[in-house]
C-alpha cells in the first residue's frame, strides 16, 4: 500500500499534467496546455529527486547465486516517466481539431492521432523505459454475472431514456455531421464505434493504469476522468453534457476495477455508443428511427 508520503507529494504534478486536458480540449489554449505538462512533469522529477531513491532490484532464476540467469530487472515506478506517457498521449491528440467529420481526410487523421496516442506511450514504456506499465487486459479468468450483464442491459435502458433528451433539446447534435445518405450513416457508425474503443485503451488502460501505480483507485479515477470528459467535450458532448459524461468516465474506472475486463468495458462503452449513433441518426432525419420518445 502506498504511504502517504509516498502519495501527496506527487498529486501536484498529476493534476497539473491531467489539467492540460481542459486546456486542449475545453479551453482550446494550446499554450497553457504546454504549460501545465511541462510544469506537471518538472515538479514531479523535482518530488522524485528529493526523495531516498529505491535501488533496482534484478529478477535470476535459479537454484543458486552464482550461476543464476537474469531474466529483468524490477525497478520502482517513477512518476515522472509515468505522467510523461500520459503527456505524450495528449499531446499527440491535441494536434488534429477533434470536430466530428466523416470524410476520408479527417477519418485518416483520426485514425493517425488517435491510434499514435495509444501506441507510441505503450512502445515507448515497453521499449524505452522498459516496463510494463501499460497493458490491455481484454478478458479477466472470471465470467460475467448477473450483475454484469443487468448493467449491460440497463446501459441500453437508460441511454435510450436520457441521450435523446440530451442530445435533441441541448442542439449539440448538430455538432455531429448531417448523416442523411447510406455511406455517410455506415461512416458515423463505424467512427463512433472506433472512437468507442479507443476512449478505453487511453483513459482507461493508459491513463487510469498509470496513474493507478501512484495513487489511491479513487483519487486515479477522479484524475482520468479530468482528461476523458475534456476529450469529449471537444467531440461534441457540450451544453450539460458533463452530467452525463463525468459520471460515464467514473463508472468505467469503477467497472475495470471490478471486473479487470477491457472487454467489458468496451462493451458496456459500444452499447452506450450504439444508442448514441441511434440519437445522431434520428436526429437529423427525424421519422428515420422512431424508436425515441424524443
Amino acid at each position: 500500500m502506498r504511504s502517504d508520503a509516498a502519495v501527496w507529494p506527487g498529486i501536484a504534478p498529476a493534476v497539473s499534467v491531467c489539467l492540460a486536458a481542459p486546456a486542449f480540449f475545453v479551453l482550446e489554449t494550446p499554450w497553457l496546455g504546454w504549460v501545465l505538462l511541462a510544469l506537471g512533469i518538472l515538479s514531479a522529477w523535482l518530488v522524485e529527486r528529493s526523495r531516498l531513491r529505491v535501488p533496482d532490484r534484478v529478477v535470476s532464476v535459479g537454484s543458486r547465486r552464482e550461476s543464476a540467469r537474469v531474466i529483468g530487472v524490477r525497478r520502482e515506478p517513477s512518476l515522472t516517466r509515468d505522467l510523461s506517457l500520459i503527456a505524450l498521449g495528449m499531446l499527440i491528440v491535441s494536434v488534429i481539431p477533434l470536430a466530428a467529420e466523416l470524410d476520408n481526410l479527417a477519418m485518416l487523421r483520426f485514425t493517425l492521432a488517435l491510434g499514435g496516442a495509444v501506441a507510441v506511450p505503450y512502445l515507448v514504456s515497453r521499449f524505452v523505459f522498459r516496463d510494463r506499465a501499460i497493458s490491455f487486459p481484454w478478458r479477466s479468468s472470471r465470467r460475467w454475472g448477473r450483475l454484469q450483464w443487468g448493467w449491460l442491459v440497463a446501459v441500453l435502458v437508460l441511454g435510450w431514456l436520457i441521450l435523446p433528451f440530451y442530445f435533441i433539446t441541448s442542439g449539440v447534435y448538430q455538432n455531429w455531421p448531417v448523416v442523411d445518405t447510406p455511406d455517410l450513416i455506415a461512416r458515423l457508425f463505424v467512427g463512433v464505434g472506433a472512437v468507442g474503443i479507443w476512449d478505453e485503451l487511453f483513459f482507461i488502460c493508459t491513463v487510469f493504469a498509470l496513474l493507478r501505480r501512484h495513487f489511491p483507485d479513487a483519487l486515479a479515477n477522479v484524475l482520468q476522468a479530468i482528461v476523458f470528459v475534456s476529450f469529449l467535450w471537444e467531440l461534441g458532448y457540450r451544453a450539460w453534457g458533463p452530467v452525463l459524461t463525468i459520471p460515464f468516465a467514473l463508472l468505467q474506472g469503477f467497472i475495470f476495477l471490478r471486473t479487470h475486463s477491457l472487454a467489458y468495458v468496451v462493451t458496456v462503452h459500444l452499447l452506450f455508443d450504439a444508442v448514441v449513433f441511434g440519437v445522431l441518426v434520428h436526429a437529423h432525419n427525424p421519422g428515420l428511427l422512431p424508436i425515441f420518445l424524443v
